[in-house]
């Protein structure tokens, strides 16, 4: 019987307001402000962050396999929460308070965001492990993920939308530095209420034979890379809208906050419904809905040619975007659940760990596929741009994520059903 109290609830789902405002701030203005607020090669960018996938994905399994395998009187998440939240809203404060000039600038970005990995990979896995753990029936997930989505989605407008007028008005250091601080309070109150179960299994294997356990299952597998293709749009959307505004409408940096603002306005109300829906049809059927939606709503961006026409659009993505953001941990806990079942411990930690391995690439291509397609079309700093990268631009918000979003339909499509609504773990009575 699951007895999570609805403070205890709140104030774990508060922590994700932390998570995405870091993670989307990041994504979506790290590499205009590089590129073409200091000046740095697009190429340069596109290397660090290469580099900043690969060792941000290698760091996830290897610290999911070490937190499940952590035993303390503390348990075995909270102690690296607690031991990472403030040196992580520092090294997030200086990502924006560049030193250097030219290549200088390169490796001073490479260095701290490489830090800023270890860090936010500790701190984040850990609060992600929590969640199968703390809340075990369809029902409590299904609750506890649209308030995370809810908070998290507050997180992306201050992460995503708020920027502009923000570095507008202030500075690009001194926004890195507000954020990190409001960001460093909500991790404090979910840490403050978060409590983990004192009787589950530790996992004994090593960490080879744990990875084979994991890839061993079917299920995981299809998820995850329906995953990877979903966080790959996630990631491009907020990265190449501040260019779509700039060069696309000829708009103000405003207009960033307009477009950006509409999604996860649009969203918010969608949250809860989603989490409605999951419960009435199950996690498999409901997330087939939420992707086709997601996909078809990138469509006119092939065409709009206004902020206005260019909102109502975005709004239209806020629908779909609110039922995958509820859907995959929910879809990853059921696989947890089954996982329990066929090794007899709890490998939260391992599957979220690996789970962020491989989606985590999606921020990588994305700023690959950003990289190249301004490369490749002519793209000119605070130009005028030409026809062909007008084009690539809106090719990023439209033929680009759909082509993403139909094979993630395929791999969710192939999953298999492991759990009914109805179904709880480990014969959990519904709350």
């Amino acid at each position: 019987m699951s007895n999570a109290s609805f403070k205890s609830k709140l104030a774990y789902s508060s922590g994700n307001l932390s998570v995405n405002l870091m993670a989307q701030a990041f994504a979506s203005y790290i590499v205009f402000y590089y590129v073409d607020v200091l000046g740095v090669e697009p190429g340069l960018i596109s290397v660090a962050m290469v580099i900043h996938g690969i060792v941000n994905a290698v760091l996830n399994p290897l610290f999911g396999h070490i937190s499940d395998r952590t035993s303390s009187r503390f348990g075995r998440r909270i102690p690296y929460m607690l031991f990472g939240m403030v040196p992580l809203a520092a090294l997030f404060t200086a990502i924006w308070f560049p030193l250097g000039t030219g290549t200088e600038v390169f490796w001073y970005f490479l260095t701290i965001v490489l830090l800023y990995d270890i860090l936010f990979v500790m701190v984040v896995l850990n609060y992600s492990a929590l969640f199968p753990e703390m809340f075990t029936t369809m029902k409590e997930r299904a609750t506890v993920s649209s308030w995370r989505q809810m908070f998290g989605i507050v997180g992306m407008i201050i992460g995503v939308a708020l920027p502009p007028l923000v570095y507008g008005n202030l500075g690009w250091g001194p926004m890195g530095a507000i954020f990190a601080g409001i960001a460093l309070v909500f991790f404090i109150i979910m840490v403050s209420s978060s409590k983990e179960k004192t009787v589950v299994d530790r996992e004994e294997i090593g960490f080879v034979q744990s990875l084979k356990f994991t890839f061993s299952n079917k299920a995981f597998v299809l998820f995850v890379i329906g995953s990877f293709f979903v966080q790959f749009t996630f990631a491009m959307l907020p990265a190449a809208i501040p260019f779509f505004t700039k060069y696309v409408l000829g708009a103000e940096d405003a207009s960033n906050t307009i477009l950006l603002g509409a999604i996860f306005i649009a969203a918010i109300p969608c949250v809860y419904l989603w989490g409605r829906l999951v419960q009435k049809w199950g996690a498999r059927k409901t997330v087939l809905i939420a992707v086709s939606i997601y996909a078809l709503a990138m469509v006119p961006f092939v065409f709009v040619s206004s902020v206005a026409a260019a909102a109502a659009a975005a709004a239209a993505i806020g629908i779909g975007l609110a039922g995958l953001l509820v859907l995959l941990d929910v879809l990853l806990s059921e696989i947890i659940d089954e996982d329990e079942k066929r090794t007899k411990v709890r490998r939260e930690g391992m599957y979220f760990g690996m789970n962020g391995f491989i989606v985590k690439w999606g921020v990588s291509l994305q700023a690959v596929v950003l990289g190249l397609i301004l490369e490749a079309t002519g793209y000119k700093k605070d130009a005028v741009q030409a026809e062909a990268a007008v084009w690539g631009i809106r090719s990023m918000l439209s033929f680009i994520p759909f082509v993403a979003l139909l094979i993630a339909l395929v791999f969710f499509y192939l999953y298999p059903t492991r759990q009914t609504k109805s179904t709880t773990r480990s014969g959990d009575l519904e709350a």
